[in-house]
């Protein structure tokens, strides 16, 4: 009897669920229409807004003080939910107080669809909020949507309420550009929730080879050039340090070229490089099976933030030609794997003697870099989940960044002021750079006991030469343990929105 193979995969599996379904309306109103629960900012002093319909005593004796990200939920005679929202000192907000305040409503509200936000009175070209009416319905757009994100996608069952409609009052707004706000907001927030999506997909379900098909979905879906560099090709270009990692995987290596060119003359030339490891066993150096090792199938988090970019451009009018390198294979051990003590040639020429095959990120990135300095790029920022140091040392809320150009550096550390993705510049010593030397070879990939984010940094500057580049370690803000403000439980998409601002008008001056 012929029996049908078991398919691992179900044939229905998308790895970009987020990019399924409709999208949920946003919108400023002069009025409320039918809604599920109306949210409602509280100053944590002053007067309380009549529509929460209790004074400051009752809600004090609720346990609700206005702190910003606090809520409270009141009944309503009318029967719709109102919920407090801490807004802090009154105007105190800033645009990161408006994402959070957003992001904390529509956690507070999981099980409805329809949801209203009052804002204070006295919205003008900049209000009382500080923000031009652009940013704030952008900022609040991002706070509403990253907030919702759920990855159920292979979930039976328990899927949460999807949301369906946003309406926010906020009287003497400008509506037209708090709209268009809104509708930036919305392309952020679909790179980023792409970027969860990749990254929260089992190993099992996305390869690097399904990253590569994903890649030209995008591409054709939001007008970008992606070509896809196979194994024999990898041989070609002598991608040494690929291949070396990608020696004991069942799975072909894929290197993954993505490109945009703005209409009319680029302001300048970025590239993006992004660590692409779709599992990380840690090859022969065993990783202990611990809910670390769990989260490995994440350690492809620089390379979805880099492809996440890319489907924002177009639609963001970016005016820089940017050129972004993703770098996949999974780490895995085998008999063929690479072992401690072997020596990889890259394509820069440069040797590289392994004494760590959990070392294995920086191996896969130095070819890229390498490729991009040939392109003639004007400045490169790289983007992986490199080394646990940067996790120990800034844990799960900062990024640290490198950096060989210092205009470069604040560039990318604006960018992350500005997206709430928050980096920490560390420096580059070069005094730490023997520990990376080697009897055998060039350089070898791995330094001494301490300092381990700054000597992965510096090895990454061997490959870069006098072009200006920006190295950001994401080990610690891959995931997030829980729901919290606008980080979802899992993947956060980090750097996404970040390299989009950065992107939209890098100039190499």
């Amino acid at each position: 009897m012929n029996h049908e193979p078991y398919k691992l995969i179900p044939e229905d599996f998308s790895a970009l669920p987020s990019l399924g379904g409709t999208e949920p309306e946003l919108h400023f109103v002069d009025g409320f229409g039918a809604l599920d629960v109306i949210g409602v900012l509280v100053p944590s002093e002053g007067d309380v807004p009549e529509s929460v319909g209790l004074h400051r005593e009752a809600l004090a004796s609720a346990g609700f003080d206005g702190k910003p990200g606090t809520t409270l939920q009141l009944a309503n005679a009318s029967g719709t939910l109102v919920v407090a929202v801490g807004g802090g000192k009154p105007g105190s907000l800033d645009a990161d107080g408006w994402r959070k305040a957003a992001a904390a409503l529509v956690r507070a509200t999981q099980k409805h669809s329809r949801i209203g936000f009052e804002l204070p009175e006295g919205f003008g070209t900049n209000g009382t909020t500080g923000l031009d009416a652009g940013r704030l319905g952008q900022v609040l757009a991002e706070g509403v949507l990253l907030a919702r994100y759920s990855y159920d996608t292979l979930k039976s069952r328990g899927k949460g309420t999807a949301l369906a409609e946003v309406q926010f009052l906020a009287p003497g707004i400008d509506t037209d550009a708090a709209s268009r706000g809104v509708d930036t907001g919305r392309v952020k927030v679909r790179a980023t929730a792409i970027a969860r999506d990749l990254c929260n997909a089992p190993p099992s379900h996305l390869t690097a080879v399904g990253l590569g098909s994903a890649a030209k979905e995008l591409g054709e879906r939001f007008g970008f050039g992606v070509e896809e560099f196979d194994k024999q090709q990898l041989i070609d270009l002598r991608c040494g340090g690929l291949l070396g990692v990608n020696a004991g995987s069942a799975q072909e290596p894929r290197m993954i070229k993505l490109s945009y060119q703005p209409d009319g003359a680029p302001t300048g030339h970025l590239g993006l490089v992004g660590k692409g490891i779709m599992y990380d066993s840690g090859g022969v150096s065993l990783k202990p099976s611990d809910p670390m090792h769990l989260l490995m199938k994440m350690d492809m988090g620089g390379a979805a933030a880099v492809l996440a970019v890319f489907t924002a451009l177009r639609d963001l009018h970016c005016k820089s030609a940017v050129t972004g390198f993703l770098m996949c294979t999974d780490n895995m051990p085998s008999g063929s794997a690479y072992k401690l003590g072997d020596v990889l040639t890259t394509r820069s020429g440069l040797t590289i003697e392994v004494k760590n095959t959990d070392a294995e990120g920086r191996l896969v990135m130095c070819d890229a870099l390498t490729l991009a300095v040939e392109d003639g790029v004007d400045g490169i920022v790289d983007i992986a989940t490199l080394t646990g140091a940067a996790l120990m040392s800034l844990g799960q809320l900062t990024a640290p960044v490198f950096g060989n150009d210092q205009r470069l550096v604040d560039l990318v550390l604006e960018s992350g002021g500005r997206a709430d993705e928050q980096l920490w510049q560390l420096p580059l010593e070069r005094a730490y750079r023997p520990q990376l030397d080697s009897d055998v070879a060039d350089i070898s990939n791995l330094g001494g006991p301490y300092a381990g984010s700054t000597t992965a940094a510096l090895f990454l500057a061997e490959f870069v030469g006098e072009t200006p580049w920006a190295h950001i370690d994401i080990a610690g803000t891959m995931q997030s343990d829980k729901d919290d403000s606008w980080r979802s439980k899992g993947a956060t998409g980090f750097g996404a929105r970040l390299l989009i601002d950065l992107a939209l008008d890098y100039s190499a001056t």
